[in-house]
């Protein structure tokens, strides 16, 4: 008998604009798109799992025996959180805002985090979110808000390691690589500010920007600034889908 790989879901991009069907010449004038990289189904896949592509729903409520079912969640990545979320006043510098996306994210991140307590992984956009959850806070711009250097690697191609991570010690991601120190890409301009409840702060840039959280009392809520699923070549950065896999095959066994 096949034994049943962990079902994971990836939460989707949103816009209500018509510009993702209109530039790929499939569109109408109009619609709105749910959508989301190939690269966060690949790697799950490399790791183990069966993704499946969580779509903006009228009514997350009626999902939920859906959710319910699923072994883990992937908060993705995609546009800046909506400052009003975190209860500050969105400035110039922020980015294009989402306001249906940032609040069924931040519901289903609520319910996987506290409500359920199963397995979830944020990645860039998703660990903005997961702290905001949380009651958090973030830098509407790293450089403008914050003072730090430029951290959208748009230098590089995107599997690129271009800037180090430090580790805390005692932490999920420390078991994970087996090391303090890590190199990754980077593509945010935004990134936790105020940690939220329970949240750790597990890694730092070199220039101390928030890289990495975990939930305390979860047995798998961990998330990143940089993009592994981007970096498809690297087998450190592999690990961490890995874990979080090995953390929802869990839930299939119980």
């Amino acid at each position: 008998m096949r034994e049943r790989k962990p079902v994971i879901g990836i939460t989707c991009n949103f816009d209500y604009r018509d510009a993702v069907g209109m530039v790929s010449g499939m569109g109408i004038t109009g619609q709105d798109w749910d959508f989301v990289s190939g690269d966060y189904v690949y790697i799950l896949e490399k790791a183990g799992a069966i993704p499946v592509l969580i779509p903006q729903y009228g009514d997350l409520e009626a999902a939920k025996p859906f959710l319910d079912q699923l072994d883990g969640m992937l908060i993705s990545g995609g546009h800046d959180v909506g400052p009003e979320r975190y209860g500050a006043f969105p400035k110039g510098y922020c980015g294009t805002i989402m306001p249906m996306r940032d609040e069924q994210d931040i519901a289903i991140s609520r319910y996987f985090m506290v409500e359920k307590k199963k397995p979830i992984l944020g990645i860039c956009r998703g660990i903005q979110i997961m702290n905001v959850a949380c009651g958090g806070t973030l830098y509407q711009d790293l450089e403008k808000e914050g003072g730090f250097e430029h951290h959208f690697g748009d230098k590089y191609p995107r599997n690129v390691a271009w800037h180090g991570v430090k580790i805390a010690g005692d932490c999920k991601l420390e078991k994970i690589y087996g090391t303090w120190d890590i190199r990754v890409n980077s593509f945010h301009h935004q990134a936790i500010k105020d940690a939220g409840k329970n949240v750790r702060i597990t890694a730092w840039s070199e220039d101390q920007v928030a890289e990495a959280m975990e939930l305390e009392d979860h047995p798998f809520a961990v998330a990143v600034q940089w993009h592994p699923e981007m970096m498809y070549d690297s087998s450190e950065q592999l690990k961490l889908l890995r874990a979080f896999v090995e953390a929802a095959g869990k839930e299939t066994e119980a």
